[in-house]
């Protein structure tokens, strides 16, 4: 079995084309076979190496690995100008002589094909005067002659697919500067590479009957098409830059893990055969069955891929989350490399934060008020818990630390000197947490209090409650 993903580099890697290449992929290493890489380059004004590489960046991100590529289609050129002469030769094509605007004009008047218009002016010619027309040079284009009937091919989603000929247009296989056109590459390099089965897009099944005749004119082997619904936005139009970040690099930027982004695009429009929505990349592979693809179009859904990115991120190795905070820290002023260095530390730090981050960002967030000693101060936070009664404020943060001062510093101790604290003043507990917690990380919500303090540790606790006085009182 050999499949391919094949995007123009035309703009960046997409959910929508990263899901096909998922799809693909996921087959491939299935069924042990290979996966190819194709880049369609042959549209030299819009494609860019800088989207080519995005293109590569983004499939190694997701961890596709390709077996073959990456492939140019560019570089078959000559290989699909020679099948577009060879359906010439063999008069399964003919030379377009005609004025694109003058054939659309006349077709419009008449209700006919444009195409029909320009086979007519084709057969009036004749073989003879075509072949003298085109010896003296003059620009043509060479149209693929569309037989009669129907073409009729297996789809592995939509199953048995029929087309009337009569509604496909003759189409252009080569142009009139000598380039070969998009349908005629495809059939030419899929033909060239072997590839066995194409799962893409629902967009390109109006291409599929186009490509089939070329296959059977050609006498080349049709691979199996499977043609999957597209993703759509939140607005139930298809998705788009209107409903927010479309490129893949843009959630890697984001924090959302690669094995995140492959497990939720897997499940936009294919379904394991059971409830299943946490999976790792081994359990997509054992499972993958391009009979499950669904027909109907899935919603890309942001909060779903928040919540499987925290699953994800929560099953991760300690070494792999510490890997990632040193990359979110470095540079950054106060930073306590070595903190991370201790390895029971490190892992208490975690097990405090992770159940509370859905993306990598959101794990720095929360791990930053341990692993630097800046501050950053939520000014809601301040304000509510400080500045609406900076004298409880003071009072109870100055008790607290009195009350810590000769602390055995375990959750246990800490736990009990604070609620024996609450209750002599006779309020409660949350009363002292909470202006606490503002002066320890800074924030509004942080893991728990008693898990903050021994994190910490009492010499950063005291120097943070003394930070928090002094900026009360200086209001």
């Amino acid at each position: 079995m050999r499949l391919r993903f094949a995007p123009s580099p035309t703009g960046y890697l997409h959910v929508g084309g990263a899901r096909t290449a998922i799809f693909n992929w996921l087959l491939a290493r299935k069924q042990r076979g290979i996966f190819v890489l194709r880049i369609e380059d042959t549209d030299r004004d819009r494609s860019k190496d800088e989207h080519t590489q995005a293109i590569l960046d983004g499939m190694t991100w997701l961890g596709l690995d390709w077996d073959e590529g990456p492939y140019f289609q560019s570089e078959g050129v000559e290989r699909h100008r020679a099948a577009a002469l060879r359906l010439l030769e063999e008069d399964r094509a003919y030379r377009d002589f005609s004025d694109p605007e003058a054939v659309r004009a006349e077709a419009k008047e008449r209700g006919m094909h444009p195409s029909r218009v320009a086979r007519e002016k084709a057969e009036a010619l004749g073989q003879a005067g075509a072949d003298e027309r085109a010896a003296d040079g003059e620009p043509h284009a060479v149209r693929f002659r569309v037989p009669d009937g129907e073409t009729v091919f297996e789809d592995m989603v939509h199953g048995e697919m029929r087309f009337g000929n009569d509604d496909i247009d003759d189409l252009v296989v080569l142009r009139s500067d000598g380039t070969p056109v998009y349908n005629l590459a495809v059939v030419s390099d899929d033909a060239e590479m072997g590839i066995t089965h194409v799962i893409r897009g629902d967009d390109h099944l109006s291409n599929t009957p186009k490509q089939v005749l070329l296959y059977r004119a050609l006498g080349l082997a049709e691979p199996i098409f499977a043609h999957v619904p597209l993703i759509l936005g939140p607005d139930g139009k298809r998705l788009s830059k209107r409903h927010g970040a479309t490129a893949v690099g843009d959630y890697a930027e984001e924090g959302i893990l690669p094995e995140a982004m492959v497990n939720f695009l897997s499940l936009l429009g294919w379904s394991p055969g059971d409830d299943r929505e946490f999976m790792t990349i081994d359990e997509l592979i054992e499972a993958f069955d391009p009979n499950r693809i669904l027909k109907k179009s899935s919603v890309f859904d942001s909060d779903k891929l928040a919540w499987l990115n925290g699953k994800h991120l929560a099953a991760m190795a300690d070494v792999e989350l510490v890997g990632h905070l040193r990359a979110a820290f470095v540079g950054q002023g106060g930073y306590r490399d070595a903190l991370l260095d201790d390895g029971e530390w490190a892992g208490a730090l975690l097990e405090a934060i992770k159940v509370r981050a859905r993306t990598l960002d959101e794990l720095a967030d929360q791990a930053r008020p341990f692993v630097c000693d800046e501050l950053s101060y939520d000014e809601k936070a301040v304000q509510k818990n400080w500045l609406k009664d900076p004298t409880t404020a003071v009072e109870r943060l100055e008790r607290v630390a009195a009350a810590y001062r000769d602390a055995e510093w375990t959750k246990e101790d800490l736990e009990a000197r604070l609620r024996a604290l609450a209750e002599e003043m006779e309020v409660g507990a949350g009363k002292l947490i909470h202006p606490l917690r503002v002066a320890l990380t800074g924030n509004m919500a942080s893991p728990g209090i008693f898990d903050v303090l021994v994190l910490l540790g009492p010499e950063r606790v005291f120097q943070r409650i003394d930070a928090g006085l002094d900026r009360i009182r200086a209001g």
